[in-house]
């Protein structure tokens, strides 16, 4: 199957693309279902493991994650996207089926760390298709729809997959989505081989030794701008693949660890060059450490604290995701109207606040509100924060740069839920809400002085 034949199609339209988003979509949604609703009730009610143990076992997943995402972005540039979805659907199902089998803690973790693995190749195989498909001009809309396919997939996972489970027993659960994971495997058997860059380079490495005058292959080139590995990725959490790509080329056959050095060795130029303000790093892993730390004990305290049945945290779910979603396009736009500062302020005043109440908060009809406060939080922060972080890069260093800053983030979702679980376990249930929404606080304070150190740069630039 080649993919320049389905370059013809309409962008988020064409069936290489509906392919990719309708696998991200499933892929999100069993792992929506199993971070948020199934792992942290499944563990501690039925296998006995502490609220630190289930912290630990989504660190996992966020490590695996992590750790792979660079190499995954060059299995994807040479092996094509067929054959790496492949291999990361088979490992997330693997996971899924270890999960539902074993019950000693050290095999949850080992899962959840192969889970990571398998969902690495995901976001740098489903940027780069789709923005390769969808070519410079529709950039920002293929960008759109896939951030819309993510969140639906992260939000209606925990929501669904409460009504298959029944009291203690989670089969039901765990067969829904081993049968989603069979699907997207039938999906990725019909992706394409190899990326079209690698096809087109192929094909002029042909032409080079064909006889003077051959014709080359109609459609060949490749259009200019187009970029499957490169600043398109880093938009949306493929930065690490990225950030390798654009050094790798200059590197050569040169050995992995000259490689490697190269790459470090770029970042730390582009950081001295950049001149960004050192409070931008600590800013980065807090953002995500906040998030990160919400992670394990969101459903441990709908079930155990609030005491909510299935149907009533699936309404919960649905009023905080649901306002997110439906803010997050438009608050976008009006980002890129009338700028960061206001937006990102009332997004972290409003999260802050939210988690601080929460934590403290036992009627249900006031968890509703708050939590569509938390919502609504969010939905601006996610716009506006990632217009910070790119306002901070400049555009000739981004390949560089933003798998470093990908990295740092990254972090934050490893140690939060770390932390989070040895919160409650020592001081009690309200007590990750009350450090989340703080640490939220103190990111408010330092994104006024990062963006006014960024605008200060971008003067010195354009002068």
């Amino acid at each position: 199957m080649n993919l320049a034949g389905w370059k013809n199609k309409a962008g988020a339209a064409a069936p290489f693309v509906v392919q990719l988003l309708v696998i991200m979509f499933v892929v999100e949604f069993v792992k929506g279902a199993l971070l948020l609703t199934i792992l942290p009730v499944y563990m501690k009610t039925v296998l006995g493991a502490t609220a630190f143990v289930v912290g630990w076992s989504l660190a996992a997943q966020y490590i695996g994650d992590n750790v792979f995402r660079t190499p995954v972005g060059w299995l994807i540039d040479k092996a094509g996207y067929r054959l790496s979805m492949l291999i990361g659907i088979l490992l997330s199902g693997s996971s899924v089926l270890i999960m539902a089998t074993f019950t000693h803690h050290a095999w949850m973790v080992a899962a959840c760390a192969m889970l990571g693995v398998g969902t690495a190749p995901l976001w740098p195989a489903v940027i780069a298709g789709t923005t390769e498909v969808a070519g410079d001009k529709a950039k920002g809309t293929i960008m759109s729809v896939v951030y819309m396919a993510w969140l639906s997939g992260t939000g209606l996972g925990p929501v669904v997959i409460n009504f298959f489970i029944h009291g203690s027993n989670y089969g039901p659960a765990y067969r829904l989505l081993l049968i989603s994971m069979g699907v997207v495997l039938l999906i990725a058997l019909f992706l394409p081989r190899k990326p079209l860059l690698r096809e087109e380079g192929e094909k002029r490495e042909e032409s080079r030794h064909a006889p003077a005058g051959a014709a080359f292959p109609a459609g060949a080139a490749m259009e200019a701008g187009a970029d499957p590995l490169g600043e398109a990725v880093t938009a949306a959490g493929g930065g690490t693949a990225a950030a390798a790509a654009a050094v790798m080329p200059a590197a050569g056959k040169k050995p992995l660890g000259e490689r490697v050095k190269l790459y470090f060795g770029e970042v730390r130029a582009s950081l001295r060059e950049m001149n960004v303000s050192v409070l931008l790093f600590p800013a980065m892993f807090i953002q995500t450490f906040a998030l990160g730390v919400l992670t394990p004990i969101l459903t441990l305290y709908a079930r155990e604290v609030l005491h909510l049945s299935p149907g009533q945290y699936s309404m919960l779910l649905i009023v905080g995701g649901g306002a997110a979603v439906a803010l997050l396009v438009p608050v976008g736009k009006l980002v890129d109207r009338k700028g960061i500062k206001g937006l990102l302020t009332a997004g972290l005043i409003f999260s802050s606040v939210s988690l601080l109440a929460l934590g403290f908060i036992r009627q249900l009809a006031a968890v509703y509100v708050v939590v569509g406060l938390l919502g609504i939080g969010y939905a601006l922060i996610i716009p506006s924060w990632n217009a910070l972080i790119a306002s901070c890069v400049p555009k000739e260093k981004r390949g560089a740069v933003w798998g470093f800053f990908l990295t740092i983030e990254g972090l934050g979702m490893i140690v939060g839920p770390i932390v989070s679980g040895k919160l409650w376990d020592a001081f009690g249930p309200s007590v990750p809400f009350t450090v989340s929404g703080s640490v939220l606080l103190l990111l408010l304070a330092l994104q006024w002085r990062i963006l006014a150190k960024s605008r200060g740069n971008a003067a010195h630039r354009t002068g």
